[in-house]
């Protein structure tokens, strides 16, 4: 079995030291993903939500202005986004999840992660991310790059990103 990387936080410094603890939950059984998501406004319950899973493999979701670090404890994950949940007969579904996350600049690779995650809880998704972000530094100035359309090109600096993750790996 192949071992899963491990994200770093790689966001600024100063966002890291002032995270401050939100209305999160760790989800460990599908009673208490009811229970939180029941808890939320309906507005925010529209919205998508701010993800980690942990290195326990664990889900922890916050409102959607939650910084990733937060909800992490400023600890590594295995993966971050976003996503959205949608009334499912009894419960409740994935309709979009996505690998945003610009302090940990999670791979698409990590989706394995999160589809573990979902299925423990019993929550049906979609399989993927339905948005798929790819995160690359730039080796020349240190920039966080979210390549778009395939250009590998650095948006501060215009030198080439490489093809592959490129971040601090575990």
């Amino acid at each position: 079995m192949v071992q899963p990387r491990w994200y770093r936080y790689v966001g600024p410094a100063d966002l890291r030291d002032e995270a401050v603890a939100v209305n999160a939950v760790v989800l460990d059984a599908p009673a208490t993903l009811d229970g939180w998501l029941g808890s939320q406004g309906r507005e925010e319950r529209n919205e998508p939500f701010t993800f980690v899973i942990a290195l326990d493999g664990m889900l922890r979701l916050g409102p959607r202005r939650s910084e990733h670090v937060a909800l992490a404890s400023g600890q590594d994950v295995l993966a971050a986004g976003e996503l959205r949940f949608a009334p499912d007969g009894a419960g409740r579904c994935v309709v979009e999840v996505t690998n945003q996350s610009t302090g940990y600049c999670p791979d698409p690779d990590c989706w394995p992660a999160v589809g573990v995650a979902l299925d423990l809880l019993g929550v049906r998704h979609p399989g993927e991310f339905t948005a798929k972000l790819v995160f690359r530094r730039c080796p020349a100035c240190g920039e966080r790059n979210i390549v778009r359309d395939g250009d590998f090109t650095c948006a501060l600096c215009d030198s080439a990103l490489p093809k592959l993750w490129n971040f601090i790996p575990n």
